[in-house]
């Protein structure tokens, strides 16, 4: 398995244009990766809630490609989003960051941790592009194509888990990012 950092790491060198979007403990660390007016950091509240944000983005500015950076605890409250994103043809690239832990409320086991077949969940709900990563050289061999896809894309990161990790806070409030995203996309 390889890291959470690594894996943003690869995200971020091959962001390009696209927005973004990170939830609970990417928020952490995707601003060491990354400071672009692209970037939305979608906390508080937000377990479940970045791959319904992203799949709007696209919706409300077409053509512009977004990348959904989602826990497994927090996809497994939303699963329905997955459905509905799947319906779309628009360029968004979900990432899921499979640790077996809701890592940022004490490290509690996630129901089904390392049993769930992400895969065959993101297939079912009609993602035709899925993949599964778990080393980070097969991350950086696929990262490309998977978030450069002109439609929805799935892409699961079996990464090592940290227990104690605190929640995050965002590197700026909600307002300022909202501010810098606009200007962004504009």
């Amino acid at each position: 398995m390889f890291t959470h950092r690594e894996a943003l790491e690869v995200v971020a060198a091959n962001q390009a244009d696209r927005v973004v979007v990170t939830t609970m403990g990417s928020v952490r660390l995707w601003p060491s990766t990354s400071d672009s007016e692209r970037d939305f950091h979608y906390l508080p509240s937000s377990m479940g809630q970045g791959v319904p944000l992203g799949l709007g983005l696209c919706l409300a500015k077409p053509g512009l490609g977004v990348i959904v950076l989602t826990g497994d605890g927090g996809l497994l409250m939303n699963l329905g989003s997955l459905v509905t994103a799947a319906q779309h043809a628009v360029p968004l690239a979900v990432v899921l960051i499979d640790n077996g832990l809701y890592e940022v409320t004490g490290g509690q086991d996630v129901a089904g941790a390392r049993r769930t077949d992400f895969a065959a969940i993101a297939r079912g709900a009609g993602f035709a592009n899925v993949a599964n990563f778990e080393t980070v050289d097969a991350w950086r061999n696929g990262a490309a194509a998977a978030l450069a896809s002109p439609a929805p894309s799935f892409s699961w990161l079996s990464i090592a888990g940290e227990r104690g990790q605190s929640t995050p806070s965002a590197p700026r409030p909600m307002s300022e990012q909202i501010a810098r995203l606009r200007r962004a996309i504009a």
